[in-house]
């Protein structure tokens, strides 16, 4: 299973599970493309799944990594290391 993060816009997102990781897919009726991974967080105090991130279709890689950075601090696989 991966843990999937489809990133809308600041503070807005979506934490799904699926058993697979497709380049491209249609959520809530609006295209996303894979952006990051799907990575295996390193270790913690707890065992993560592997993560994919996916964002918009529209979106420059310059407004991913904008939209990325702005939810970081509260999407937790975001600010784990890898």
């Amino acid at each position: 299973m991966f843990v999937v993060i489809l990133l809308k816009g600041q503070n807005r997102y979506a934490r799904e599970r699926w058993q697979q990781v497709p380049e491209v897919v249609e959520y809530e009726g609006h295209g996303f493309s894979l952006r990051a991974g799907p990575r295996q967080p390193l270790s913690t105090t707890q065992v993560w799944e592997q993560v994919a991130v996916y964002a918009p279709d529209e979106l420059t890689e310059e407004e991913f990594q904008e939209i990325y950075e702005l939810n970081r601090s509260h999407i937790a696989e975001l600010a784990l290391k890898y």
